[in-house]
């Protein structure tokens, strides 16, 4: 496991977790192992490679050591015994629903979630006869489940809407029937949020976002108890193959290693772009979990460290609208994703969410004249003048 234990600050665990001076070459950097396959030397040694029977490298689909570095990292600092990580997030959010769910097991989740994910509880895994039950918060959540139910899902805070869920609340209410729960953490990241500080058993990312941090990564990341990870490596990746490369890993090594850096830049601008947003007239509805008025502010405050992420929507109202907003902004690339180092904006309800149908987005507040901003590190003064004179042009 990691060469840095718990008791270091976050900012020392995300550069030095996981890393290790090279024994045989002495460089201090991790090495790319650009290898598919790995000797091991006879044939005694491989059998037991191959049945688990001795930790080692064999194969690169299943364990390479660049990808370990980074595992480790991630496990560190989410205070977890281990970690698998992926080459997509919906790589990882597959990898534990085929590994965890079976035939007429049923899945509960708080909505809305990713679109992607949604897609793959409600149009993939009902094809193999898994129920999938969606609640709108705590209360409706807590009438759904059952003795079958096996995993409760949700996100920290919600895409797009940024919704806030009591994480321990909802961990009592899925081990009271003894499912698993399972907390998407792409938006609040480790340094804002852990959820098995909460009760929650397994944390995944889509760490082409901000564990990345600079647009130029795919890749997915879960991490939880070890009693956990072994089949997710063994059955969700092993047997589906959605490996991360070690190139990619080496990435988001770097990337990890300023991630408290770029969270607190990215907390301090949107922070500052919704305060400025308030109360002016174009905006019909400010999605920001900061602000006082935000239901989850409480819930945030508590269980996000005081910071609130890096994303800002705004409702203006009708979609020609939200088109105009987003075609006149300059700074804020239109572009699906998020926790880049540059300002991203995007139409929710036309790309990420749009396979989910016009009836399941306007049960989840995701509207047509919804925007979602991903709020880069840039100067906080030149953002906001860009969204104040885009939403002159409305």
């Amino acid at each position: 496991m990691s060469t840095q234990n718990q008791q270091a600050e976050f900012g020392t665990r995300a550069v030095h977790a996981g890393h290790r001076v090279d024994p045989q070459t002495g460089a201090h950097a991790v090495p790319i192992y650009a290898t598919s396959t790995f000797g091991y030397f006879d044939a005694q040694r491989g059998a037991r490679l191959f049945a688990g029977e001795e930790p080692g490298f064999f194969y690169s689909r299943v364990l390479n050591p660049t990808v370990r570095a980074f595992e480790e990292k991630v496990a560190n600092l989410e205070g977890t015994e281990d970690a698998v990580a992926f080459a997509s997030g919906m790589g990882a959010a597959s990898a534990i629903a085929l590994t965890f769910l079976k035939s007429g097991d049923e899945v509960a989740f708080v909505g809305p979630l990713y679109g992607g994910t949604e897609g793959l509880l409600n149009e993939v895994m009902t094809q193999f006869g898994v129920t999938i039950r969606e609640a709108h918060d705590l209360d409706a959540l807590r009438g759904l489940l059952s003795e079958r139910t096996k995993l409760v899902w949700l996100e920290t805070p919600m895409n797009p809407t940024l919704g806030i869920i009591d994480l321990q609340a909802a961990s009592e209410l899925a081990h009271s029937v003894g499912a698993l729960m399972v907390v998407d953490n792409t938006f609040a990241t480790p340094y804002l949020t852990r959820p098995t500080e909460h009760g929650v058993d397994i944390v995944m990312h889509s760490a082409t976002k901000y564990l990345s941090g600079h647009g130029d990564v795919i890749a997915g990341v879960v991490a939880t108890r070890a009693e956990l990870t072994e089949p997710l490596r063994g059955h969700g990746l092993r047997h589906i193959g959605a490996a991360l490369g070690p190139f990619e890993a080496y990435l988001l090594i770097r990337g990890v290693k300023t991630l408290p850096l770029r969270m607190e830049k990215h907390c301090q601008n949107a922070a500052a772009l919704a305060e400025a947003l308030q109360g002016h007239p174009a905006v019909k509805h400010l999605y920001y979990p900061g602000l006082s008025d935000h239901p989850g502010h409480a819930v945030a405050a508590r269980q996000m460290n005081g910071k609130f992420g890096g994303l800002v929507s705004l409702d203006l109202g009708t979609q020609d609208n939200a088109f105009a907003f987003l075609n006149a902004l300059k700074l804020f690339t239109q572009a699906v994703s998020l926790g880049d180092v540059e300002s991203l904006s995007s139409h929710p309800a036309s790309t990420t969410h749009q396979l989910l149908g016009e009836e399941t987005l306007a049960r989840q507040g995701i509207t047509p004249g919804l925007v979602r901003l991903s709020v880069g590190i840039e100067d906080s003064a030149d953002l906001i003048a860009d969204v104040m004179q885009a939403l002159g042009k409305i």
